[in-house]
């Protein structure tokens, strides 16, 4: 009994160790507790890939998602020491994007009105606050590109089909990336940094929360 208990909920059990990286991420400086969250993502899924069980070859998206974002964040971590880190930081997190929003359409499709709605929301928040306070225009051209994909990408989360708590995980998880890069465009161009402290545990928590996501469809299929 104890042996089919730990079969069914050892990934759970594995995802604990992001849980673990994220609080130490945030006590401390290492790159390498930073990458945690999405470090055990990836480990998780690469287990889920080589299982003996019908699981799907896009989880391959998210892997790569999830690498995309440990690079991107170490570019972003070291932006005060060369200022194109930033820019590259942000081309990176839209590959990442890219991910996301790909394995999202390979499990159902893009809900086009919720998308056009906060696709609204968000070009009047770029024109009337971001746009204004970006001098560099390479910077300003990538900060729109990566804004266009991330609603894209929230959007097209929206409409995935399946077991209501893979598919709200998932969702969740894409809403705390934008919820996390909203806060980013305020701290870093507005100077709005009173929110600052919430950057990182939305962060670490969207891993998390796909993560969770993917193993919970796998459970189902397990069966």
């Amino acid at each position: 009994m104890k042996d089919n208990w730990f079969k069914n909920n050892y990934l759970y059990l594995l995802l604990l160790f992001a849980v673990i990286s994220a609080i130490m991420a945030l006590n401390t400086s290492e790159f390498f507790y930073k990458s945690g969250s999405a470090g055990v993502g990836i480990i998780i899924l690469i287990i889920l890939n080589f299982r003996k069980t019908k699981q799907p070859n896009d989880t391959w998206m998210i892997i790569g998602a999830f690498l995309f974002s440990i690079a991107g964040d170490w570019f972003m971590s070291n932006k005060l020491e060369d200022p194109t880190m930033f820019s590259k930081g942000i081309a990176l997190f839209f590959i990442a994007h890219a991910g996301y929003l790909g394995f999202a359409l390979l499990n159902g499709k893009i809900k086009w009105r919720f998308t056009l709605l906060i696709l609204i929301a968000y070009l009047v928040f770029f024109f009337l606050l971001l746009y204004p306070s970006i001098e560099d225009k390479v910077l300003m051209y990538a900060a729109l590109i990566y804004l266009l994909i991330s609603c894209l990408t929230f959007g097209t989360s929206v409409g995935i089909k399946g077991d209501a708590l893979f598919k709200w995980a998932y969702i969740f998880g894409i809403f705390l990336i934008v919820f996390s890069d909203t806060i980013i465009a305020l701290t870093e161009f507005l100077g709005f940094d009173k929110l600052d402290f919430m950057i990182l545990p939305t962060y670490y928590l969207a891993h998390i929360s796909i993560t969770f996501s993917i193993i919970r469809r796998e459970s189902l299929i397990g069966k």
